[in-house]
Parts: structure tokens; sequence; C-alpha cells
């Protein structure tokens, strides 16, 4: 219900064939369980600083054929109830630009 929703609002065409579960051209991963975040090496708590328990930390991933090509993981790397929330390298424009620097 959450991911569709945040689908939607990211404007995204929701697959309505009988039996699809999702969207047109993205496949929404709900990770509630953090069994994916754990497989990544990326779980972190955030209990005591914002009482969230166990969450990801913010990295942008490049995946072909089920190998990570490239990481960039916040901070350089992992805290564990961590003060700020950092937003440098995981975002939209990084990602763009090491796409294009490979193609």
């Amino acid at each position: 219900f959450v991911m569709r929703q945040w689908g939607l609002h990211q404007g995204l065409t929701e697959d309505k064939t009988i039996g699809a579960n999702g969207f047109e051209k993205v496949k929404l991963i709900p990770d509630g369980a953090a069994l994916f975040t754990r497989g990544m090496g990326m779980s972190c708590n955030w209990d005591t600083e914002r009482g969230f328990g166990e969450r990801s930390w913010r990295y942008a991933a490049v995946i072909n054929d089920m190998k990570v090509e490239k990481l960039f993981i916040e901070g350089g790397g992992i805290t564990q109830n961590s003060g700020p929330d950092p937003f440098e390298v995981s975002d939209a424009g990084t990602m763009l630009d090491y796409l294009k620097s490979v193609n």
C-alpha cells in the first residue's frame, strides 16, 4: 500500500494488466523486514537518535545482472544512531552523472 502510494505520488504509471502488481517501467521493492538491507550490509539502528529502530543507511547502487557495479554510500560508511542524516552522494544527480560517464 505505501509503495503504491509513493509510486503514484512520483508520477509512475500503474500497470493495470490483470494480475499485475506494480508500475509499467519501474519495480518498487519494499524491504519491511530489512532482509535486502542486511544482505547489502547496509543495516543501521536509529533507535536512540530517532526512535526508528533498524533502517537502511542511505545509499544508491547500480546493479547490473545481479552484480553491484557501483555504490554511493553516504558519509563514507554506516554510522549507528547517526545524528546527521547525510544526503550528498546518493542523490539523483550523482547517479545520473555516473551513468553518463560509463556509457
